[in-house]
């Protein structure tokens, strides 16, 4: 069934440099789009290089070829691409951005009489003193070529480290949010390009969300001013692959930190959709994460899982899915709840 689901990637590719890749969204009954692939590596190749190729970041690479010299990895060296994936919980529209494995999904409104679409593309978040925050937004303003305005923490930060930036970077090559900017009802949060692309797909920002620079230019195209966005944080996704249960590892994150009090003061007048949750995720052994996403998928259709195989996918938390279960037919209750 699988092999019905159309993957335009390649399309794409043939028409424009973007480097996005675009799943139709699957039926009823399955929840997961992609295959992993290998490609060889060229002398000239870095992973960096490879990733940002095939739609994939840093981290996307490096955990799913462990031992590979990221800068090294040497012509003829076979390189996985992980291009598999759940699709994350929660309602399929706008943007969903899971912070857990440093990607966002882009699900646009279906145009009458044709089939849903996917657009999936690495990102960069917040580092651990600058989270990226949690919650229900909205994109509120759209820029071309927009300029910088530092805000003053992130001025006195460069200050200290002899780096002073001016109040103001205009458009331009020096320009960190690169060619374009979507403003979300975060105050002081954006999804923009950048002028540093290498760092796509790690903890690296001062909170804000950063994409290749043609993926940005391809979004910016595609979206309105309005657009739900969902900030989650979601390192255990399960779904349904047929009759397959279908499980995805990342490594968790430290726990993103709510809105600064003085940003909550605005949050009504500029986005009266945000919520901020009370939340710590890492607080949570990662069975504890499959466990409740097991019970999710599983509410309205029985199914059980191979624990033994659970555990090792955990172990390993690269990221690539995995079949770790499977429906169970005229059953009311899945064994794993025994």
């Amino acid at each position: 069934m699988r092999k019905g689901f159309l993957h335009l990637a390649a399309l794409v590719l043939a028409i424009s440099p973007v480097y996005a890749e675009v799943f139709e969204v699957p039926p009823e009954g399955y929840d997961v789009v992609g295959s992993v692939a290998t490609i060889t590596a060229r002398y000239e190749d870095t992973l960096v290089d490879i990733a940002r190729r095939h739609g994939l970041g840093y981290y996307d690479l490096v955990r799913a070829n462990p031992g590979v010299n990221v800068w090294l990895p040497g012509e003829g060296t076979e390189i996985v691409l992980p291009s598999r994936y759940v699709l994350p919980p929660g309602p399929r529209k706008g943007l969903v951005l899971n912070l857990a494995e440093y990607r966002m999904y882009y699900f646009p409104e279906a145009e009458a009489g044709k089939p849903a679409y996917v657009y999936t593309y690495p990102m960069s978040i917040g580092r651990m003193d600058w989270e990226t925050p949690l919650g229900n937004t909205r994109i509120v303003a759209m820029a071309k070529n927009p300029a910088w305005y530092p805000p003053q923490s992130v001025r006195d930060e460069h200050a200290a480290d002899g780096d002073p930036l001016p109040r103001v970077v205009k458009p331009g090559p020096e320009n960190p949010l690169g060619t374009r900017a979507l403003r979300l009802g975060l105050p002081g949060y954006l999804i923009h390009g950048t002028n540093r692309p290498a760092g796509v797909g790690m903890r690296v920002s001062h909170g804000c969300v950063r994409m290749f620079p043609e993926d940005i230019e391809f979004l910016f195209d595609r979206i309105r001013v309005n657009t739900p966005v969902r900030i989650i944080n979601v390192p255990v996704k399960i779904g349904w692959d047929g009759e397959a249960l279908v499980a995805e590892v990342h490594p968790l994150l430290q726990s993103p930190q709510p809105l600064k009090e003085e940003s909550v003061e605005h949050i009504e007048e500029l986005d009266a959709d945000v919520e901020i949750p009370d939340l710590d995720p890492n607080s949570k052994d990662p069975l504890t994460h499959v466990t409740e996403q097991f019970i999710a998928v599983t509410a309205l259709r029985a199914g059980r899982l191979d624990w033994d195989l659970v555990e090792a996918l955990v172990e390993r938390a690269d990221g690539i899915p995995e079949a770790v279960g499977s429906g169970i037919k005229n059953a009311a209750t899945s064994a794993a709840f025994e």
